[in-house]
């Protein structure tokens, strides 16, 4: 079975550490990278400086509210880039604001998905965001 490689956009350390040990502790193979701000996503998105040998992701975890280039920003530059467009972007945020999520799907994010307040909820939530993305969906073939 192939290992699926999500990068995590994600400036919170506490709800990235929690994602990352629901990813742990399930047993499907897929392997997280994160990266904190906007500039960073892109660089390692492009493989440019640090990133050189970055894999291509199968699918984008990506918060809205991010230091630098703002989410929204982020997928903008994503979804316009032949390169990186077929990539599926999951928005992981905690805005529920209408205007957000139409922004998002405005943009083409693949789903927007608003982090529960209770941490259980949260868990529950990054569970079934791996089986979907990590399991079932098929991602595009790496360029």
């Amino acid at each position: 079975m192939n290992t699926n490689n999500f990068l995590l956009v994600e400036d919170d350390d506490s709800h990235a550490k929690l994602m990352m040990l629901v990813f742990e502790k399930n047993s499907l193979p897929v392997k997280i990278n994160r990266v904190k701000d906007g500039e960073s996503a892109i660089r390692y998105l492009r493989k440019e400086n640090e990133f050189t040998t970055a894999k291509t992701p199968s699918a984008i975890l990506l918060d809205l509210n991010i230091p630098g280039i703002d989410g929204l920003e982020v997928l903008k530059i994503i979804k316009g880039d032949e390169e990186l467009r077929p990539i599926p972007v999951i928005i992981l945020t905690t805005s529920n604001s209408l205007v957000d999520k139409e922004k998002a799907y405005l943009h083409y994010a693949n789903s927007y998905l608003v982090k529960p307040i209770r941490a259980k909820d949260f868990q529950t939530m990054i569970a079934s965001v791996e089986e979907y993305w990590g399991k079932w969906n098929t991602p595009p073939a790496p360029r």
